[in-house]
């Protein structure tokens, strides 16, 4: 018996593609249409700038590690080989680019043996300098460029980092090379037109549009970059291709997707093009990118977390943690403090602090504004170097058998840290560890077993006995901040004390 789905799955393909052929005659030439509707044309921009954006693929030893390609530079996890028809001519090239069977198959990127990759990037110097993210050249053994004029020339990689995921290549060619035009990302609006142009899944100078959704967003890890949130599709191999505005000019480069299938949903992120001028000068000046550093740890201010800290409004970065021998603590800044300008510029989230200060020169003295239990107060600091990586360790607390004191106030069960185990978690002084948790205003505040409850409305708890007193004097009713340590961090919390 022949396999009628697939006729019928066929036959109305047929008759949509004769259907859209008649359209497609009838209609207004393309540009012309785009235009008349009121949407804007792309075609000169694309036709002005392909030339300087290039295809990047890199090689590199595979040693039998998986791949996590998180950025969807390359094919990465979650990529499969779609389901075509077998005669299909894109079987190949899929095939190709994510192995015979597939991502996670024998002589996928996840075996053994020579890998590559591919993604885009952007000249920027007549004289070779190449801009694109880090992770899409990180480990590479050999990198290649390719042209839209064809011509392939290797490149030599100048520096990278990890923290903007940006990276710059140097090629030499004969002559000059085209380069692109830069604008500037803080004049870009949420709602303006971009463009994209980059080589996903390998094919060459693909240009998709869209428009900005959102500026300034804030991912996991990637603190010192606000990026830019577009509905570009954006797909593998787009990443660190250029994104355009209307003008020509370069506001930002393509780097992350947000996805549940690993394709593309409509949110895609891009690193704007201020933050990567910075980068791209120091690595190409010194190889190497530094940051400016407070050493303060932060969290944002909630609508309950202003009402106990006496707030008009929820703003401001609230100070959490602040690390010995930095520059905060040599300022006089305190856990407890909010800060809500930093050299002149308004501080609305945390989200925003880190690229201000991160963008900031070392050494620097900078006027902040601070809020101390509802009271502004003004604080000059001197700024230091970021370092490499974090001091502050991550110790997840354990429960003790020691007994627990019963706070039936905070309906809440606290008992007292041994030495050591002050040693281990990094507290001096105060702090006392919940053991168990009620139904009570401990609980609708959000405590845990396990955290650590270092203050109570700006008050050090040494002991249970001390959170008693402490918890005994607070005004019924009101709403203040309570300080805990939770798995090595520190978190403020809004509090409601008991009318009764």
């Amino acid at each position: 018996m022949e396999n009628s789905s697939t006729r019928v799955g066929r036959a109305p393909a047929r008759v949509l593609a004769a259907a859209l052929v008649g359209l497609v005659l009838l209609a207004a030439p393309p540009a012309r249409a785009a235009v008349s509707a009121g949407l804007p044309d792309f075609t000169q921009l694309v036709k002005d700038n392909a030339p300087a954006v290039v295809n990047i693929s890199t090689s590199m030893v595979q040693k039998g590690a998986s791949v996590d390609d998180e950025h969807g530079g390359g094919p990465g996890p979650g990529y499969t080989i779609p389901n075509l028809p077998e005669d299909s001519p894109l079987n190949d090239f899929f095939k190709k680019f994510f192995g015979e069977q597939g991502p996670d198959g024998p002589g996928g990127p996840g075996a053994p043996g020579p890998r590559s990759s591919l993604g885009s990037g952007f000249i920027v110097s007549k004289d070779g300098y190449v801009i694109t993210n880090n992770h899409v050249v990180k480990d590479a053994d050999q990198i290649s460029v390719r042209l839209s004029d064809r011509r392939e020339l290797s490149a030599k990689l100048v520096g990278s980092d990890p923290r903007s995921d940006i990276a710059v290549l140097k090629l030499e060619a004969d002559g000059d090379l085209p380069v692109l035009k830069l604008g500037t990302s803080s004049a870009l609006e949420v709602g303006e037109w971009v463009l994209a142009i980059g080589s996903p899944f390998g094919f060459d100078h693909s240009a998709t549009a869209g428009i900005v959704s959102a500026k300034g967003r804030s991912l996991p890890n990637e603190n010192y970059v606000p990026f830019i949130q577009t509905d570009v599709a954006i797909n593998p191999g787009n990443s660190g291709g250029p994104l355009f505005n209307l003008k020509g000019e370069v506001v930002g480069v393509n780097s992350q997707i947000y996805s549940r299938t690993g394709g593309f949903m409509g949110v895609s992120f891009a690193i704007p093009i201020d933050v990567v001028m910075n980068v791209y000068r120091q690595l190409r000046d010194k190889g190497a990118v530094s940051r400016g550093w407070l050493g303060v740890l932060i969290q944002d201010v909630t609508k309950e977390l202003a009402d106990s800290f006496h707030m008009q409004k929820p703003q401001g970065a609230l100070v959490s943690k602040v690390l010995p021998d930095s520059p905060a603590a040599k300022s006089g800044i305190a856990a407890g403090d909010v800060i809500t300008k930093f050299n002149g510029r308004e501080i609305d989230t945390s989200a925003d602090l880190p690229p201000i200060v991160g963008g900031t020169s070392v050494g620097d003295k900078i006027p902040v504004e601070l809020l101390r239990e509802g009271k502004r107060k003004d604080v000059t600091i001197t700024i230091g170097e970021l370092p490499n990586e974090d001091e502050a360790a991550t110790t997840k607390p354990h429960q003790p058998k020691d007994q627990a004191r019963f706070n039936d106030r905070l309906k809440v069960s606290v008992r007292e840290l041994t030495a050591q185990e002050r040693k281990e978690f990094g507290v001096s002084g105060a702090g006392v560890m919940v053991t168990r948790v009620k139904p009570g205003p401990a609980f609708d505040a959000g405590l845990q077993d396990g955290d650590i409850i270092l203050q109570i409305d700006f008050r050090e708890i040494a002991n249970a006995a001390e959170l008693e007193r402490a918890s005994a004097e607070l005004k019924p009713g009101t709403s203040i901040p309570i300080l805990v340590q939770r798995q090595g961090n520190p978190l403020f919390m809004p509090l409601k004390v008991p009318a009764k």
